[in-house]
């Protein structure tokens, strides 16, 4: 369990294809503490460490989930938001996280308003019914606040976000274009109401 609020940016140093994907992980953490079977967030995804070095662990990938998340952020040299899980005790600063992508979206736009960054995300249509203005979704692993949200014929939805200097400086959504593709996690509050919306409608017609 996370909360979205990264603590670190991580590179990928090393991708390797066994049978699964081995990713060797750099990141500022003294990884010495890093117990072995932790979970870490990258980038939205929840990982399982399974060796540490210096400076450096590891982590292996299943096809599934490199299926769901954006493609190419498991090569060598990407740049990965870093979150450990959540310990009892600890701020939940953001929201509830899974680590758990539902979907791959798509920037948009990207303006500069004053010190920020606007950016309109399109989300798929399966999940355009889960995101709502003042809503909390997770982007690439970073809990962010929904400012407004407009839908699209097709069933699909862009929602919009404002991104504060310290937020684009201390993760990776500070690099992000139109065009880029993001790994999406919606709240999961919205995932059971909307489970209960769906019993209630039919018993309805039942």
């Amino acid at each position: 369990m996370f909360t979205g609020i990264v603590t670190a940016i991580g590179t990928i140093e090393t991708s390797e294809q066994r049978g699964d994907l081995r990713c060797v992980i750099a990141c500022p953490w003294d990884t010495s503490t890093i117990a072995m079977g932790a979970s870490i967030c990258c980038s939205g995804v929840c990982l399982t460490v399974v060796e540490c070095g210096e400076g450096t662990f590891s982590v292996d990938i299943s096809g599934e989930t490199v299926a769901r998340s954006v493609p190419g952020m498991w090569d060598a040299g990407s740049k990965l938001n870093l979150e450990p899980s959540l310990k009892l005790g600890d701020e939940l600063g953001g929201h509830i996280v899974t680590g758990h992508v539902d979907s791959v979206g798509q920037v948009i736009f990207r303006e500069e308003t004053g010190d920020s960054i606007h950016f309109a995300i399109r989300a798929p249509a399966e999940l355009a019914a889960y995101i709502a203005t003042k809503g909390s979704i997770t982007v690439n692993g970073v809990s962010l606040t929904v400012n407004n949200v407009t839908d699209q014929q097709d069933g699909s939805a862009d929602f919009e976000l404002n991104i504060i200097p310290h937020t684009g400086e201390v993760t990776t959504l500070g690099a992000l274009s139109a065009g880029d593709r993001v790994n999406l996690e919606i709240d999961v509050l919205a995932r059971y109401l909307k489970r209960m919306e769906g019993l209630r409608a039919a018993k309805a017609d039942a």
